[in-house]
């Protein structure tokens, strides 16, 4: 199974982990991962970190739609490819939320679904650079010809020759979106994704993939999930409460929070509703204290190194291709002899 490791997006000040990276890399790391929220943006890091690696594959999990036009990803993605040697890049994009499209970005939530059909659509495009680019999609056209367009837009060709393999993953939860990721994507950065539940997820690829004529040994499934090696397995879950309790609870509208949706999904529904309605009352502290230690422990790797690689079993006969881990240098090795990574040259 492929392993990679997620950064993540920063907190009040930005520091890059370059030697866990590096670390990663020499342990036969597939892959290094990056995200964006409302602060740092997910691709600058990736364009540093590329100097300071050789070959480990630099994707994001993921940029968020709303932030960039189809072209302006298209053209950031080509340019990290080609400075980092080529065949590096793995663009994976979400919608994010309406509060952040709405609110941050100051984009219209619209129609997510076939904002992200076209979206894609868009970018493959470009990338291919068979003609000047024309698009007339449901949410996004080129030329643009809406309101306030002054009927000049003229289609046009990149003048960069870029990759036109650059590979797309989408972070998805919902059926009719996690269809469409098949359909359309190279890969999947599922929400919600744990050993228990995979089974609930393949009719929905099988269905996507049937309608573009793919088969699934051409589709990615980059599973995510938290290592903390520790003898206190009590002590790990605890940790790792309050981010669940933030996303679950406050990361969305009370009516539309793809997080909570996970939860009940994954047989939690009566514990995603009392974590919200806590944290929406700020009571932040009973609302990490509702998170239930099953919950927690069914989608982490927490605990002694023995603990973490019998779990990890369950990782490797889930369907999915690689897992990206969030974790320090400790995780990172436990990890790597976990999954029987190459160790010639750490």
């Amino acid at each position: 199974m492929k392993l990679g490791l997620m950064l993540g997006y920063s907190g009040a000040d930005l520091k890059i982990p370059v030697e866990d990276v590096q670390l990663a890399e020499r342990l036969g790391y597939d892959s290094v991962w990056t995200a964006e929220a409302y602060g740092s943006d997910a691709i600058t890091p990736l364009a540093y970190l590329a100097a300071r690696t050789e070959r480990i594959k630099l994707g994001t999990a993921v940029i968020q739609l709303a932030g960039r036009t189809p072209a302006n990803a298209a053209m950031a993605f080509a340019t990290l490819d080609a400075i980092a040697g080529g065949n590096r890049a793995i663009c994976g994009i979400g919608v994010s939320g309406p509060q952040i499209v709405e609110g941050w970005y100051g984009q219209p939530w619209g129609k997510p679904y076939y904002r992200i059909r076209d979206y894609v659509q868009i970018m493959k495009k470009i990338w291919a650079r068979e003609e000047p680019v024309t698009h007339e999609g449901k949410e996004i056209s080129l030329p643009y010809t809406g309101p306030g367009a002054m009927g000049v837009g003229k289609p046009l060709k990149s003048i960069l020759h870029m990759n036109p393999n650059i590979p797309i993953f989408l972070g998805t939860g919902m059926e009719s979106t996690v269809k469409l990721t098949a359909e359309i994507a190279d890969g999947w950065l599922p929400l919600g994704f744990v050993p228990g539940t995979a089974q609930l997820y393949d009719p929905w690829i099988e269905e996507g993939l049937a309608r573009a004529g793919k088969t699934s040994g051409s589709f990615e499934k980059q599973a995510m999930t938290q290592v903390i090696v520790t003898d206190d397995v009590k002590f790990a879950l605890d940790k790792l409460k309050p981010g669940i309790a933030l996303y679950v609870g406050g990361m969305g509208h009370k009516s539309i929070n793809f997080h909570k949706e996970m939860m009940v999904r994954r047989g939690f529904g009566d514990a995603a509703n009392r974590i919200q309605e806590l944290f929406l009352a700020k009571r932040k502290a009973e609302a990490i204290a509702a998170v239930p230690d099953e919950f927690v422990d069914s989608g982490a790797l927490v605990g002694p190194a023995a603990r973490i690689k019998e779990k990890f079993r369950a990782w490797e006969d889930s369907g999915a291709t690689g897992l990206t881990i969030s974790g320090n240098a400790d995780a990172i090795r436990i990890m790597a002899e976990a999954a029987r990574l190459n160790f010639a040259k750490e």
